[in-house]
């Protein structure tokens, strides 16, 4: 099976206490890694310059990347990470990604900073059997000293399969918090909103939300793991169509990238390191009725 993914591929410069490292980075590396440990083809639709020296990686892992060289330099980040908080800081914007048409299973939409537009994501929706959104590029705004916020920003939800949030995207896309705004999101035609807090990780599908908690931990490096947690429960449910087994390989995924205390992409766990915690999580998982 395939997967196509619609995102940056990035530099970014971590800073954790006082020490600080470059890796490459961005949804289209974390979750193209992520979904070829968990043996899916992969098709990243991404923009990146010459100062992107890991190529040869992505090459080495069979991921496809057609077109992807710019002239502009790469997308770059900093970010200073303390336990579960961080900060983020843009350094550089890459040019847009032009729509494209894909052959895969299903489309991952996560932009990191402007680079799908709203035309290209209504494209990819009525083009593809599933569309999976993470919304957090959509939403961002840097201020004068570049430093990343989140504003309120309308978008068009509907055919969305599925779309992964936190707190503050869930009030950026619909004024509200908790639960209402995640039921607001799956009214605007979301089937599924996969609504994340810290170590409280919830799924709304149809009319229940199930939940369940990752384990309290000593946590380094957090980059990517959002997006480790996302391609995990893309190819499960594109895989196995099973929405609760989806939900709890994504929680097992997160603690596996959390537990390796790795930095940047070395997180990326392998699909047994998921499954061992998938496992537990299918049987302890929590649902009420909303």
């Amino acid at each position: 099976m395939k997967l196509g993914i619609f995102a940056h591929c990035t530099i970014d410069q971590i800073k954790i206490g006082t020490e600080s490292y470059e890796r490459p980075g961005g949804p289209a590396c974390y979750c193209g890694l992520a979904a070829r440990r968990l043996g899916f083809d992969v098709e990243l639709f991404t923009k990146f310059g010459p100062d992107f020296t890991f190529t040869n990686e992505l090459q080495k892992n069979k991921i496809k990347f057609d077109n992807a060289l710019s002239g502009k330099p790469t997308t770059k980040f900093t970010l200073e990470i303390k336990d579960s908080e961080r900060n983020l800081w843009l350094e550089n914007v890459c040019e847009e990604i032009p729509y494209s048409d894909s052959d895969a299973d299903g489309v991952l939409v996560s932009p990191v900073f402007d680079e799908v537009s709203k035309e290209t994501l209504d494209k990819i929706k009525k083009n593809s059997e599933m569309t999976f959104l993470d919304p957090q590029g959509f939403l961002r705004r840097a201020d004068s000293q570049k430093k990343i916020s989140l504003d309120r920003t309308e978008l068009d939800l509907s055919k969305i399969t599925a779309i992964k949030s936190d707190p503050s995207e869930v009030q950026s896309l619909t004024g509200m918090t908790g639960v209402k705004g995640a039921l607001d999101l799956q009214k605007r035609g979301v089937e599924h909103v996969l609504y994340t807090n810290k170590r409280d990780v919830s799924l709304l599908s149809k009319n229940r939300l199930y939940s369940i908690q990752l384990p309290n931990m000593e946590i380094a490096d957090t980059s990517g793991v959002g997006d480790i947690f996302t391609a995990a429960f893309c190819c499960t449910l594109l895989k196995e169509k099973d929405i609760l087994w989806a939900f709890s390989f994504a929680g097992g995924a997160a603690q596996a990238a959390l537990e390796s205390k790795q930095i940047g992409l070395d997180k990326v766990p392998t699909k047994g390191e998921v499954q061992t915690n998938a496992s537990y999580y299918y049987n302890i998982m929590k649902f009420t009725d909303v």
